[in-house]
């Protein structure tokens, strides 16, 4: 379905959270070192619950190694200064979502990249800074899979 793409992730309970995420949702996670913690972390099992054999991740050595891996699909690069609001967009299963280290969110050469679609936003009250990465990616996740009508989820009540 879609792609969720951590650029160089710090906070192991994030990552955990997104491995819960993608687990539920059927995403896969796609992890660019280099990682703020390693897959034993505490953190990072609690918050990933037992989840983790049901997730689809894959860990890059790279950036240039995640693009490889997941290209010619559109990237959407998730930042405050996002140019388009996540809701506005027109969602397509292979998409990646595209999401920074929780610290600095993603560096300015990444967001110029050519091969990033689009820079896309959340919506905040001014001068806040940032949301935090796992729930900025599920808002974004449950949109795009809202927009192809929850394929694959069970019924519905």
């Amino acid at each position: 379905m879609f792609k969720i793409l951590f650029y160089t992730p710090e906070i192991p309970g994030n990552t955990g959270n997104a491995i819960r995420l993608a687990a539920v949702t059927g995403a896969e996670l796609h992890l660019v070192e280099p990682l703020g913690f390693d897959f034993e972390d505490a953190k990072l099992r609690r918050a990933g619950l037992d989840y983790h054999d049901l997730a689809r991740v894959t860990v890059h050595p790279s950036l240039e190694a995640a693009y490889e891996a997941l290209l010619p699909a559109r990237v959407f690069a998730f930042t405050a200064e996002g140019r388009t609001v996540y809701s506005d967009l027109e969602y397509a299963p292979g998409d990646v979502l595209m999401f920074g280290p929780e610290s600095v969110g993603l560096p300015e050469d990444v967001k110029r990249d050519s091969r990033i679609s689009d820079l896309v936003k959340l919506p905040m009250l001014p001068s806040r800074r940032s949301m935090n990465l796992a729930n900025t990616a599920s808002v974004a996740v449950f949109e795009a899979w809202r927009q192809q009508g929850f394929a694959g989820a069970g019924p519905r009540a």
